[in-house]
Parts: structure tokens; C-alpha cells; sequence
């Protein structure tokens, strides 16, 4: 089974290089776990195919008017109101990333990808004992040593939260796809997610005096 996605990037902090860095940090987590799934008494390899574009002069009707599953839009700046990178919800196809979120092969990507794919969070974000983080876990996890910011730091203390850089694809999130219940409209094609298709206008940063 293969999975393919094509990911627009479009703002002041977009540029060709971090389209593609994306796109590849993105397959790479995914298809990591060599995932499987069984449809129909047969077992398939999953496969993820994600194909990353610089689209600077992307106009908002591209977004609103889409129809093809495929497509996926986000814009990249330096600053986010949120702090954060973030997607329009489970299932959807656009979203608002920081760039300071996505350097040096960061999690976030694949990470947001997840919910564009309809993965949440887990419900328990206290996984100490349980060893390693899968991918869906978010900042702020209490999670073993050896997957927080400083090793040596207290549970849930300055540096002892989940380090994001050490999250992975797991098989479990995989499954968590339940790619056995999509429906096929033909013996070869289905579609995983749903359009959100939000245009997302710049942050502007706001300075406060008194």
C-alpha cells in the first residue's frame, strides 16, 4: 500500500531546500517501522510517498478549491502566535509551522503529519516504563530518562519532559492508521484524511507598551 502525499510550503520562511528537507524527514520517520497492513485475508507493506514543493506565490482559491487528496498546504514563518508549529485539526490538509520548529531533521513534521493523517494524541502522557516514545506523543510527555531534554532531570521537572527530537514512528502508530477499514471506490485507489483547506495568512507579532 502506497501513501502519497504532496506538501505545499508557501510563506516568508519557505524556500525550495526546506520543502524537500521536510518532505524526506517526513518518509523517513514513516516508513521507518517497515509498517504492514492485512486487507482482505492479504498482508501489504505501507509505504509513504511524500513529495515536497516551494510554492511562493500560492494563491488563497488553490487552497479553498482544491479536490485532489493528495494535496497538502502549509505555511512556514519564523513567528507563530502559537509558539508552535500546528495543523487545522485530525484529518485535515493545511496548517501554520514555525520554522524554528522544523531545523536539524526535528519530529515536528512527522509528527504533524500524523494528524493530518486523523492520529491524535494519546490520551496518557505519562509513559515513564514504557520506553520509546512513539511519534504522536506531544511536548510536555513524561516519558524515561533517556527520552527527556536532560537525562539527569527530574520527571516532569526543567528538562525532564519528552524531548521531541527522540520521538519515533512505531508500528503502533501505524495501526493506530487503520488503514483495514478504508473504503476503496475502485480495487486500487482510497482516501485517507479529509480536506480542511484553510488558507493561512501570515502572524504578525504585536508590540504592547504601557
Amino acid at each position: 500500500m502506497i501513501i502519497r502525499s504532496v506538501l505545499y510550503f508557501y510563506g516568508g520562511a519557505a524556500d525550495p531546500a526546506l520543502a524537500i528537507q521536510i518532505a524526506d524527514d517526513i518518509a523517513a520517520a514513516w516508513n521507518a517501522p517497515n509498517g504492514t497492513v492485512k486487507i482482505r485475508g492479504e498482508w501489504y507493506s505501507v509505504r509513504f510517498v511524500i513529495e515536497g514543493r516551494y510554492q511562493p506565490d500560492l494563491k488563497p482559491a488553490a487552497v479553498w478549491h482544491n479536490t485532489d487528496p493528495q494535496l497538502n498546504f502549509f505555511r512556514v514563518e519564523e513567528f507563530s502566535l502559537h509558539d508552535i508549529s500546528s495543523v487545522d485539526g485530525l484529518g485535515c490538509n493545511t496548517g501554520y509551522f514555525k520554522l524554528g520548529n522544523l531545523l536539524d531533521h526535528s519530529t515536528t513534521a512527522a509528527h504533524e503529519y500524523g494528524h493530518t493523517l486523523g492520529l491524535d494524541h494519546p490520551k496518557n502522557l505519562d509513559i515513564r516504563g514504557k520506553g520509546q516514545p512513539g511519534i504522536m506523543y506531544p511536548r510536555g510527555t513524561l516519558c524515561d530518562p533517556e527520552f527527556q531534554y536532560d537525562p539527569a532531570a527530574a520527571a516532569g521537572g526543567p528538562g525532564g519532559t519528552l524531548n521531541p527530537f527522540k520521538r519515533k514512528v512505531l508500528e503502533g502508530d501505524i495501526a493506530g492508521l487503520r488503514l483495514s477499514r478504508l473504503s476503496f471506490d475502485d480495487p486500487r485507489h482510497s482516501i485517507l484524511g479529509d480536506f480542511s483547506s484553510f488558507y493561512h495568512q501570515k502572524h504578525e507579532e504585536v508590540n504592547r507598551t504601557g
